[in-house]
């Protein structure tokens, strides 16, 4: 028991440790961001559809909040890759050696993949929602006035779930990996996972059915990929465990 005990103690303070190191790269990361900011927040207002509105202030806080909004944006960014090797660092005693090898390539990747997400959300779906909801204030004849700081909260509560889902195809491979997914269930719940890609689209566009088939497709065919995936590491999973029987018989 007291063995247990310190054994928990131990992982609490591992926690504890790569926590502190997350957060210490965070905010050099939202340094960084609050000294880009201002480059970044000019380039984004000189470009479409920022380039055709003009942006106000509310309150004395809403530049403030604009800066620190970037800064965190930004430091989140770089934090990324160092919140995914902690992960796997904290998870890595439970794997085996091969799953801790292949699981640490797919830092690199799951912040690659983030990435495309992020531009995927700002250059296709952001500017579809943004002109429908501008269409529907000229319909009614309403002068837009935007606020700078509720502009870019709008952007980034489009934009960062979509990095989050593009994140799936890391997620399903690692979870194949770890034996805890495979291709048959993908399979079996792929019309649940089409409902849910479509619903979710459908959320985060304007709602009609162009902006919704726009951005389920890559979405439907961003599983589709997760599965193809799962099912590479499952078959050569299964061929490593045959050519183990085949040398030392059956486990």
């Amino acid at each position: 028991m007291k063995n247990e005990e310190m054994s928990l103690v131990e992982h609490l303070g591992e926690l504890r440790k790569r926590i502190m190191w997350i957060l210490v790269v965070l905010v050099i990361g939202m340094v960084g961001g609050l000294v880009a900011a201002k480059p970044v927040i000019r380039y984004l207002k000189s470009i479409p559809p920022a380039k055709e509105i003009g942006w106000n202030v509310f309150s004395p806080w809403d530049s403030l909040r604009l800066y620190m909004n970037f800064g965190l944006a930004v430091g989140l960014l770089i934090t990324l890759p160092v919140i995914l090797y902690h992960i796997w660092a904290f998870v890595k005693p439970g794997l085996r050696e091969t799953e801790q090898k292949a699981s640490l390539l797919y830092v690199p990747y799951a912040f690659l993949l983030f990435l495309v997400g992020l531009s995927f959300g700002y250059w296709v779906v952001f500017p579809m929602a943004f002109y429908f909801t501008s269409s529907i204030s000229k319909s009614l004849e309403i002068t837009e006035m935007y606020g700078a700081a509720q502009y870019f909260t709008f952007m980034f509560n489009i934009i960062l779930p979509l990095a989050c889902v593009f994140e799936m195809p890391i997620v399903v491979m690692f979870l194949t990996k770890i034996k805890l997914l495979n291709p048959k269930r993908l399979h079996k719940f792929r019309r649940y996972a089409y409902m849910l890609m479509v619903i979710l689209a459908t959320v985060i566009t304007p709602p009609d059915a162009i902006s919704a088939i726009l951005v389920s497709v890559p979405l439907i065919i961003l599983y589709e990929f997760s599965v193809f995936m799962s099912g590479f590491i499952y078959r050569k999973q299964l061929a490593n465990e045959a050519a183990w029987e085949l040398e030392f018989g059956p486990k």
